[in-house]
C-alpha cells in the first residue's frame, strides 16, 4: 500500500492544526453554524440523528494492520465501540462528540489517515477494484493511478466548492467491481489496437433521485492525458452545473441536459487549451507514487498440521468455496471476511473484531486489509497452505460467515436508525431477509443474489442496481417500502425496474422472501442466475406473485 512521503504527511498534520482551530473558534460563538457547516463537511463531519458522525477516508480501501488497530482505538475512546464500513470504502464513527473530532483526526494523521473531502462539495474519496493488483485479468493496476488523482484532487483550490459532490472510480479489470458507471467519472484501464494502455473514460453516471448510467467520454485516454483531461471534465462542470437546486446540481444531470456530444465537445475544446506540461503526469511523476507503494508478499508460514471433522470439513469447504478468490498468484488465494452476520448492522464492525483482524493479517497476509463496496473486508493475499488455518481462527467468531454474494450478503444504508435523512428503517429489514435464509445448505442452493437497500431516495444502499432493490418511502408517517427487479453493478451496469406498488412494513420481508422462492420454482437449474431467469419469464410473472 501507499506510505505517504513527507509532503504528505506535513499536508495531514497541518489540516488537523486548522481544523481543531476551527472547532475550537465555533464552540466559543466566534463562527456561526453557516460558516463552521463548510468547513466541517470537508473533514468528514456530518450531524446525524442522534450525534455527530465522523467518516474517514481509506483510499482506494487499503489498510494496514497498524490502521486497522487505531480504528479500533477510536471506536473505543470516542464511540460506542464499533465503526461501519460503507460502499465507497470509507469507515464512519456514528456517535463521536464535536469537541474531540480534533484529536481524532490528530490520531488518524499519526498513522497516515485523514477524514479530509469525506464530504462536502468536492471531489470525494477515490475508490477502487478492491482485487486491484491482484486480479489475474486486470490490464494494470489502478492504485497508483488512483494515488495520483488522491493527490491532485485533495485540497484542489478550484474544486473546494463544487456546485455537489464529485465522485470517480478506477478498474483495471474488464470485470468491473467497483461500478465505475454509477459515479460521476468512471475509469477503466484497457489496452488498444496498437497494445498501448490508456483510459476508458465515462462521464455522468450516479443513484440517487435521478439514476443515471454513465456514458462513454472518450473510448481511449492516453495515460499521459489523465490529470490533463480530468481537469478539463471539472471545469466545464464547475462553470456550468446548476447551483440554483441541489436535487439538479450531479454533473450526471449537466450531461443529460446538454447531452454527451456537446458535452464532450466542451471538455476538448478546455482540454486543447490546457497546459499538459504543467498538469499532466510525466513519467516521473508515476514512477514516485509507484515507488511509494510498499509491495508485501506474505509467506507461508509453518504451522501444525490440522484435522478437521465431518461438519468442520464441510464448513470449510462452503466458505473455500464462497469467501475465496484465486489471484494472479499461482500459490496465493483473497479471501473475504463477511460483515454481514444476521445479528449485525451489515457493515458494522466492532473494535475487537477489528484488532482480530489485524492480528490474522499480521500472521497471514503480510499486515494488508482492503475494504469493499460490498461492506466486507478482504485478506488480498494468503497462501493457500495457511487458509485451514485462517479459517480456523476464524471459526469462534461472527466473521466466518461463508456468505458472500448470497442474500445474506445485503448492502443497507444506516436508515432512521442513524441518518436524519432517511424516511425508513433499513437494518432491521435487513436481518428480517437474513434470518428467513440462515440454513447454510439452503443459503447455498439459493445462489448469488445481490440485495441492496435504501433508507430513502439519496440511494445509499445503491438499491437501483440491486438485482432486488428496496427503497423506503414515508406515506403519511408510515413505512412502506418499493421493489425494484433486474438491477445490476458490474460492467453491465443496468438500474432496476420498478415492480409495483410499495408494500407496508410488515410484509417487506416476506415479499423479498416470495420473490426468491417464485425464482427457485422456476429456474431451469441451480446455475441460472436470477437475472437470467427473470429475464427469461419476464417481471409480470414476479409481479403476479406479490400481487395476485
Amino acid at each position: 500500500m501507499y506510505s505517504y512521503s513527507n509532503i504528505d504527511q506535513e499536508l495531514v498534520d497541518n489540516r488537523v492544526l486548522q481544523f481543531r482551530d476551527q472547532t475550537q473558534r465555533f464552540l466559543t460563538g466566534k463562527l456561526s453554524e453557516d460558516q463552521f457547516r463548510p468547513l466541517r463537511l470537508m473533514n468528514g463531519l456530518y450531524l446525524q440523528r442522534h450525534a455527530p458522525m465522523l467518516r474517514v477516508a481509506i483510499p482506494y480501501g487499503e489498510l494496514s494492520s497498524r490502521q486497522l488497530r487505531m480504528l479500533a482505538g477510536i471506536a473505543e475512546s470516542y464511540d460506542k465501540d464499533f465503526g461501519h464500513i460503507t460502499t465507497r470504502q470509507n469507515i464512519q464513527f456514528n456517535w463521536v462528540q464535536l469537541k474531540q473530532v480534533p484529536d481524532i483526526l490528530e490520531k488518524l494523521a499519526s498513522v497516515q489517515m485523514h477524514a479530509i473531502q469525506t464530504s462536502g462539495n468536492c471531489i470525494r474519496n477515490i475508490t477502487c477494484d478492491h482485487l486491484a493488483g491482484i486480479d489475474s485479468n486486470e490490464v494494470e493496476d489502478p492504485r497508483p493511478w488512483c494515488e495520483l488523482v488522491r493527490q491532485w484532487a485533495t485540497i484542489h483550490p478550484e474544486f473546494q466548492y463544487l456546485p455537489r459532490k464529485f465522485k470517480i472510480a478506477f478498474t483495471g479489470s474488464p470485470t468491473d467491481r467497483a461500478a465505475i458507471l454509477a459515479h460521476d467519472i468512471g475509469l477503466r484501464l484497457l489496452k488498444n489496437e496498437e497494445g498501448e494502455i490508456g483510459f476508458e473514460v465515462h462521464v455522468g453516471g450516479g443513484l440517487g433521485r435521478t439514476p443515471v448510467v454513465a456514458s462513454i467520454m472518450k473510448p481511449f485516454l492516453p495515460k499521459s492525458d489523465l490529470l490533463t483531461y480530468l481537469e478539463a471534465i471539472l471545469r466545464v462542470y464547475n462553470l456550468n452545473g446548476r447551483r440554483d437546486n441541489k436535487y439538479k446540481s450531479r454533473i450526471k444531470i449537466l450531461v443529460r441536459s446538454v447531452g454527451i456530444d456537446i458535452f464532450r465537445s466542451n471538455v476538448e475544446r478546455v482540454f486543447r487549451t490546457l497546459s499538459t506540461e504543467t498538469l499532466s503526469h510525466n513519467t516521473i511523476d508515476i514512477l514516485t507514487v509507484k515507488k511509494r507503494f510498499q509491495g508485501v508478499f506474505p509467506d507461508a508460514i509453518k504451522l501444525n498440521g490440522i484435522r478437521l471433522e465431518g461438519h468442520q470439513h464441510k464448513k470449510y469447504a462452503r466458505w473455500l468455496e464462497k469467501n475465496t478468490l484465486n489471484t494472479k498468484f499461482r500459490d496465493y488465494k483473497s479471501l473475504y471476511i463477511s460483515l454481514k452476520h444476521p445479528d449485525r448492522a451489515p457493515g458494522d464492525i466492532t473494535a475487537t473484531e477489528m484488532r482480530f483482524v489485524a492480528h490474522i493479517a499480521d500472521k497471514y497476509s503480510g499486515g494488508q486489509i482492503r475494504t469493499t463496496h460490498t461492506q466486507n473486508l478482504l485478506l488480498p493475499l494468503v497462501h493457500k497452505s495457511n487458509l485451514v488455518h485462517l479459517w480456523k481462527d476464524l471459526s469462534d467468531t461472527n466473521l466466518s460467515e461463508a456468505n458472500i454474494d448470497t442474500v445474506q450478503d445485503i448492502i443497507c444504508c444506516p436508515g432512521v436508525e442513524y441518518c436524519s435523512l432517511a424516511n425508513t428503517t433499513s437494518i432491521p429489514i435487513a436481518h428480517e431477509i437474513q434470518n428467513r435464509f440462515r440454513d447454510p445448505d439452503e443459503l447455498q442452493a439459493v445462489g448469488n443474489i445481490q440485495i441492496k437497500i435504501s433508507g430513502c431516495m439519496n440511494a445509499c444502499g445503491h438499491h437501483h442496481i440491486g438485482n432486488i432493490g428496496i427503497l423506503g418511502v414515508d406515506k403519511k408517517g408510515e413505512e412502506w417500502f418499493q421493489i425494484t427487479l433486474g438491477g445490476r453493478a458490474d460492467q453491465s451496469l443496468k438500474i432496476g425496474e420498478r415492480l409495483g406498488p410499495a408494500v407496508d412494513r410488515d410484509s417487506i420481508a416476506s415479499t423479498v422472501e416470495l420473490i426468491i422462492r417464485h425464482y427457485l420454482s422456476k429456474r431451469l437449474d441451480q446455475q441460472e442466475h436470477f437475472l437470467t431467469t427473470l429475464e427469461r419469464i419476464g417481471i409480470n410473472s414476479f409481479k403476479r406473485v406479490v400481487y395476485g
